[in-house]
């Protein structure tokens, strides 16, 4: 997908990608240690159990395995984080320095999960954290991740919706152009509705495909989260009762998606007067760390 990089002042540099993308939680099942009666075992027996945690949580956990490059020279020195969503907050999951154009990042993950790539303060790009070899690719024009299964397909994603962004944006530029030309903008008006109608449908299928393709894995929770956390409240549009009407039942007891969805059923029953106002603040959105941006903000033309 591609994402201009300005390079005036590496401490701000922007990107088109912002965002903070929801992902599961951690939960941690405790062993509980037993009593043992015999003392001639028990110290025995207890060393084991103290163990057992550990060779449980060894188990579990899988390695992430993330090479990074850059050609751009002014960069080499910054800091790179990986973060991830923790209740409200972003929290550092590793950090790692552009050296000489390179950067790596390695370490185990208990659960695939979608985090954040920053550089210094400033969000570039999401990513999936999944066994794999996962390339980060940084340069003037650009910014990809691929090498592993949900990366390939979440940039798939990204790159398709990005032309589409580019189609409508030329459009904008076939209008003016037909003014310079002096031609008969009623006409060309229609034919520029008509291509942005066309543009318009193939973006809705392209973005409802991916989430239906993807519920049961953190592609389609995190598109969700992407294309709802820009509504000023939660809303039942007919996109998400689209959504919603074919989700499964995991996409459905995401926790995001689940608070999300049950909020916006409370607005629309006070909206239509089936429920008292809340006595406090009007309704908002569920806690989020920032604002994320809709994927049409995400996907539109690098330097806009």
């Amino acid at each position: 997908m591609m994402y201009k990089i300005r390079l005036k002042n590496l401490k701000n540099i922007k990107t088109e990608l912002k965002t903070g993308l929801f992902f599961f939680g951690l939960q941690l099942y405790l062993l509980s240690l037993c009593t043992l009666k015999k003392k001639n075992l028990g110290n025995m027996r207890n060393l084991c159990l103290m163990f057992l945690p550990l060779v449980v949580f060894a188990a579990c956990a899988s390695n992430y395995n993330i090479q990074g490059s850059s050609n751009v020279s002014d960069l080499d020195g910054s800091k790179l984080y990986l973060k991830i969503l923790s209740g409200s907050e972003l929290k550092n999951m590793d950090s790692c320095e552009i050296v000489h154009g390179k950067f790596h990042f390695a370490g185990t993950f208990d659960s695939v999960r979608i985090a954040n790539l920053f550089m210094d303060d400033e969000n570039m790009m999401p990513l999936v954290i999944e066994e794999g070899d996962i390339m980060i690719r940084i340069d003037n024009t650009q910014q990809s991740v691929g090498g592993t299964p949900l990366n390939d397909s979440l940039f798939k994603f990204f790159n398709k919706y990005s032309q589409l962004k580019n189609r409508s944006a030329e459009l904008v530029h076939l209008h003016d152009q037909a003014i310079m030309d002096g031609k008969d903008m009623g006409v060309v008006n229609a034919q520029l509705n008509n291509e942005a109608m066309k543009i318009s449908k193939e973006e809705d299928d392209l973005l409802t495909g991916f989430v239906t393709q993807n519920f049961d894995n953190v592609l389609g929770p995190g598109v969700f989260f992407m294309v709802t956390i820009g509504n000023p409240y939660p809303m039942l549009t007919p996109w998400i009762e689209y959504i919603w009407s074919k989700a499964s039942d995991k996409f459905k007891s995401d926790a995001y998606v689940k608070e999300y969805y049950e909020k916006a059923q409370e607005n629309q029953e006070i909206m239509n007067g089936t429920r008292d106002v809340p006595a406090a603040a009007p309704p908002v959105m569920p806690q989020q760390p920032a604002a994320a941006p809709t994927p049409n903000e995400l996907a539109a033309p690098a330097g806009r």
